[in-house]
């Protein structure tokens, strides 16, 4: 007797199960936990400051992020059904790259220079020009993990189209990272008068960098801060990932939630309020507002997401006339 087919969804947590398969995005994770150990000795015994932040502060904060990244990667990875060579060689093209910018940060922490925006020698101009080269090629390699998402199925559709989602919203997240490297009004001066600027870009917007942060992440709270959109639209696909996970481990507790398709419409307004609120910090940050102190404008913008966002819930649970009556047959397909 064969047995029964996996349950709609299924996939998702025996994916979870295997994504200790991509053996060079799992050995950068554990790389990164080792230089997140030895940032955090950095942190305790180490007094030195960079731009206003202690300076093993930054090779703390990328070691986390990459390390997330990558376990996030192979899990996505772990669930290709077709291209599946082709995705594991640009997630070890990641693997690398992502290595070569960490280690590049800690050499500079090592040196006692900043690692970004620094063209204060020929020296801090090459690795500074090795890490953008690398994030680039970090970029492509995940626009083309993007490419194979769009001809495949990984599951079911509000699976395949949460990685979908994720991996769009993780791309711009990355680009927004490029309005950093433009140089300031001051910066511009020096420049224009045939100066050396030696550092060239900025994260905050308004203010120069090193100003008041928030604690941990560094964010200015005194003006507009360009590292806030990175940051969550970096980690828009553990965002993805997270709000689908939690939907199909809830079907038990909530049978509304057996229905892929309404599981698909939550997919799709968590995605759009996500992606909208990169987009609120990213305007937020341009016009050189902090993210602790919004404006009226900013703030009416916010609220307006919220109502939107909260319709949206109510149109997606609302939809009786299809989820209400909708059943699921034992092979985990819906059927009127």
């Amino acid at each position: 007797m064969n047995p029964p087919p996996p349950r709609a969804g299924h996939r998702s947590w025996t994916g979870l199960e295997k994504a200790l398969g991509h053996r060079p995005l799992m050995a950068v994770a554990a790389l990164c936990a080792v230089f997140l150990a030895v940032a955090a000795v950095g942190l305790a015994v180490d007094d030195r400051v960079v731009n206003g932040e202690p300076i093993w502060l930054k090779p703390a904060k990328f070691a986390l992020s990459i390390a997330v990244y990558n376990v996030s990667l192979a899990w996505l990875l772990s669930l290709l059904t077709r291209r599946r060579r082709a995705g594991r060689w640009l997630g070890t093209l990641i693997a690398v790259m992502l290595t070569g910018e960490l280690a590049a940060i800690v050499l500079q922490v090592v040196r006692g220079e900043p690692s970004h925006f620094n063209r204060a020698t020929p020296f801090d101009a090459a690795v500074y020009g090795a890490m953008a080269l690398m994030i680039v090629i970090v970029w492509t390699a995940t626009l083309a993990l993007g490419a194979i998402l769009l001809t495949q199925r990984l599951g079911d559709r509000s699976t395949t189209w949460a990685l979908r989602v994720g991996v769009a919203i993780a791309l711009v997240g990355m680009v927004l990272a490029y309005l950093m490297t433009s140089p300031t009004a001051e910066q511009m001066v020096t420049l224009r008068q045939g100066g050396v600027a030696d550092i060239v870009g900025a994260h905050t917007v308004g203010l120069p960098d090193g100003g008041p942060g928030l604690p941990l992440v560094g964010w200015s709270t005194v003006a507009g801060d360009l590292r806030v959109p990175h940051f969550l639209g970096l980690h828009g696909l553990q965002v993805m990932i997270l709000s689908i996970l939690a939907l199909t481990g809830l079907r038990r507790r909530f049978p509304r939630l057996e229905s892929d398709l309404l599981r698909l419409r939550l997919i799709a307004v968590i995605g759009s309020s996500y992606a909208a609120v990169v987009a609120l910090t990213t305007w937020q940050a341009l016009r050189g507002q902090s993210v602790v102190r919004p404006d009226v404008l900013t703030l009416g913008a916010f609220g307006t997401l919220v109502v939107v966002t909260v319709l949206g819930l109510w149109w997606a649970l609302r939809r009786e006339g299809v989820v209400g009556r909708a059943t699921v047959s034992p092979n985990g397909s819906e059927a009127a």
